[in-house]
């Protein structure tokens, strides 16, 4: 029996009583008129298990957007409903308006909805519902959990995406459909046009120029159709907090983005998370299925506190790919694992693919080594710089084994990895 403040207000209206007769007679009589009010009103209260209850429930939402919880309440008892509903969602959903009052005769329904605007992502699971219902005088009532399950499944904020537009406009432009066409210096044959002065030589199509009076050259067009393969490492390093959020968020964000530039791009797109074995893959997923495919992986991608084991990521890359591709670790610029794992085996991938590694660097530490407020700032600003040295030294030694490295802020990662993208396939090494 669930007890309402109504109960409590009757038990104080017999104050007066007891103050006028002062006995204990009268303080155990009027005691028992409020328990005996309680009991009557509780058996006249409609029971809370006959009650039907239906959840639906959006398959996924984005992160930070809001989300619809809606319970239908069929009244399969005789009695006339009077209820408390709770929806119980997880604190992470940040459900507002939870609980609801209803009134329902018997046999007809009544629908209450929950806002849920969740603050992270992964799979969110409701499993209850709480119904407390009350008696005419709402002075107590019957209260019972019935079991409803639903998941609402949170997939990343992709907040990078306003950075698309203009990376597409660029890969226009190097493809030669928007109106300024900028012809890289891919290996795709495009067209033949005229020689003029500063056009390389080795361009000059000498067949053509033969049959015709003038110089003819080739022109390229970025390749299409190129594998990318982003490697997520889910490592211990990718739970280190960079400000509010994990290192990985913005990995995921990173690779959201460059996903869906490589897909407009015309490229196959395929994602790999792991740390000593595979988290989660993206396959053979294409057109707009790629991008819904790497939400839904990405949303439930949380970081494993264990060491990385860069040649099983070896071992995975030479079994996805077969033939020359762009090959993107998203991991951590972290000096004593990149030295103990990645360096020993980056030659064995540089030497078949083109590998691009991205970290997030944090953006405390560069506020530490400007700092000079005193004798203890002085001596952080000091580890800073030796921290920003050593990753510097370690991005140097990466790339005198034929990697890119991508070392930004954590807003700035995915826009500075799509910018390399980008450079890379004018470039014409993918």
């Amino acid at each position: 029996m669930a007890v309402t403040w109504r109960a409590v207000v009757l038990a104080a209206l017999g104050l007066p009583v007891v103050l006028v007769v002062p006995a204990g007679a009268t303080v155990l009589l009027w005691t028992l008129l409020v328990v005996v009010a309680c009991i009557v009103d509780v058996a006249l209260a409609a029971s809370p298990r006959q009650v039907a209850i239906r959840r639906e429930v959006p398959a996924s939402v984005r992160l930070t957007e809001p989300a619809t919880s809606t319970l239908t309440l069929t009244n399969l008892g005789g009695r006339r409903l009077r209820a408390l509903v709770r929806d119980a969602w997880p604190p992470s959903t940040a459900a507002q308006s939870d609980r609801h009052h209803v009134d329902v005769r018997p046999g007809d329904g009544a629908r209450v909805r929950t806002v849920l605007v969740p603050t992270r992502r992964g799979d969110a699971h409701a499993d209850r519902v709480t119904i407390r219902t009350f008696g005419p005088l709402r002075l107590a009532g019957r209260q019972a959990s019935l079991t409803t399950p639903g998941r609402l499944r949170v997939l990343p904020e992709f907040a990078s995406r306003r950075h698309l537009p203009s990376r597409l406009a660029r890969l226009r432009e190097l493809d030669g459909r928007a109106s300024v066409q900028v012809r890289g210096p891919g290996t795709e044959f495009d067209s033949l046009r005229e020689y003029v002065i500063g056009d390389d030589v080795r361009a000059i199509d000498w067949r053509a120029t033969a049959r015709r009076s003038d110089v003819v050259v080739r022109t390229w067009r970025p390749e299409r159709d190129r594998r990318v393969l982003i490697v997520l490492d889910s490592g211990r390093t990718s739970a280190v907090r960079v400000l509010d959020a994990p290192r990985i968020d913005a990995s995921i964000e990173a690779a959201l983005l460059l996903a869906a530039l490589a897909t407009k791009a015309g490229d196959r797109v395929e994602l790999l998370v792991f740390d000593r074995r595979v988290r989660g893959r993206v396959a053979s997923a294409t057109g707009a299925g790629v991008m819904a495919a790497f939400a839904d992986t990405l949303a439930v991608v949380e970081p494993e506190l264990v060491e990385t084991d860069w040649p099983g990521i070896v071992a995975q890359v030479r079994q996805r790919l077969s033939q020359r591709a762009l090959v993107v670790l998203l991991t951590a610029l972290d000096p004593s694992a990149i030295e103990q794992g990645l360096l020993g085996v980056a030659g064995q991938l540089t030497e078949r693919h083109q590998v691009v590694l991205a970290s997030v660097s944090d953006p405390e530490v560069d506020a530490l080594r400007t700092a000079r407020t005193g004798a203890a700032a002085v001596f952080d600003a000091a580890a800073a710089e030796r921290v920003g040295l050593e990753r510097a030294a370690v991005a140097v030694r990466l790339r005198q084994r034929g990697a890119e490295v991508v070392d930004a802020l954590p807003d700035d990662l995915a826009p500075r990895l799509a910018d390399t993208y980008i450079a890379l396939k004018a470039a014409g090494r993918l």
